[in-house]
């Protein structure tokens, strides 16, 4: 196991090769990375969208989201998300602000087209006829849901999620073998699913997933009969939620979480 000391000149080392990726790499990482993303939301709404208790549902999805960054971390790609800890090198002063800049803009970009086609794919499988539309039904309510935040709690919600995706890479990033790995990632990840944190990357899912659904007249009909009030579900407040939970993200991985990390275990001067 990897110390917080060495962790952190790992986190360094990590971060400048990020910033120096070639652009059309690190655009491919980054797809991969926002399909790996769509993959486990995609999967884990179709595992919970038929449980009726709103707890067991949201554990339900939990333990089946995660597959997403797991795949990222022992695969290799680029998230946006856990790239905010690039603010490490950036306040050491290995990377400069156009190289941070540049991988967070390119890299968001990126987890969106990666997970906007995973959300088309997901469309044109037919998936979302489950259950009699009723996965459709559930995808327009999730994303509903998100369309409908108010700014404020975007944010805070977003926060809150970051900070457990970065603890989770640190923790990932402190393991040497591929089971630790795994299980310092599912724990954390799970638990922001269940407590229904916001996540930027995986928004690019359903919020397009539900505006492909609510697109289908038999879905948005399904979705009404259930009760599903989707009139807050359009493109303008969709991008509203991608903003205000992207800048949470942003706060919750940079401030909350590689800041105050770093500075913990950032070496003393005259340390080895």
């Amino acid at each position: 196991m990897n110390t917080p000391s060495a962790l952190y000149e790992i986190q360094l080392a990590a971060a400048e090769k990020k910033a120096a990726l070639p652009f059309g790499r690190m655009v491919a990482l980054g797809a991969i990375a926002g399909a790996c993303i769509a993959l486990g939301a995609c999967t884990s709404s179709m595992a919970a969208h038929g449980v009726v208790n709103y707890g067991l549902a949201r554990l339900v999805a939990g333990a089946v989201f995660p597959v997403g960054l797991i795949l990222i971390v022992l695969a290799g790609a680029e998230l946006f998300t856990g790239n905010c800890l690039m603010e490490m090198a950036w306040s050491a002063r290995r990377i400069g602000t156009p190289g941070l800049l540049r991988n967070l803009t390119c890299v968001w970009c990126a987890n969106f087209v990666g997970a906007a086609a995973v959300a088309a794919l997901a469309w044109a499988s037919g998936q979302w006829s489950a259950g009699g539309g009723a996965l459709g039904a559930y995808t327009i309510k999730v994303a509903a849901g998100k369309a409908g935040m108010a700014p404020a709690a975007a944010v805070a919600s977003g926060i809150l999620c970051n900070v457990l995706v970065c603890l989770s890479l640190l923790a990932a990033g402190a393991a040497k073998e591929a089971v630790g790995k795994t299980l310092a990632i599912w724990f954390p990840i799970m638990a922001f699913v269940v407590g229904g944190f916001e996540h930027s990357v995986a928004n690019m899912y359903y919020l397009p997933a539900g505006l492909f659904a609510l697109a289908d007249s038999a879905l948005a009909e399904k979705a009404a009969a259930l009760g599903v009030d989707a009139s807050a579900l359009t493109v303008v407040h969709a991008a509203r939620n991608l903003l205000f939970v992207t800048l949470g993200n942003v706060v919750g991985g940079m401030l909350c979480v590689a800041a105050l990390w770093s500075a913990a275990h950032r070496p003393a001067k005259g340390e080895a």
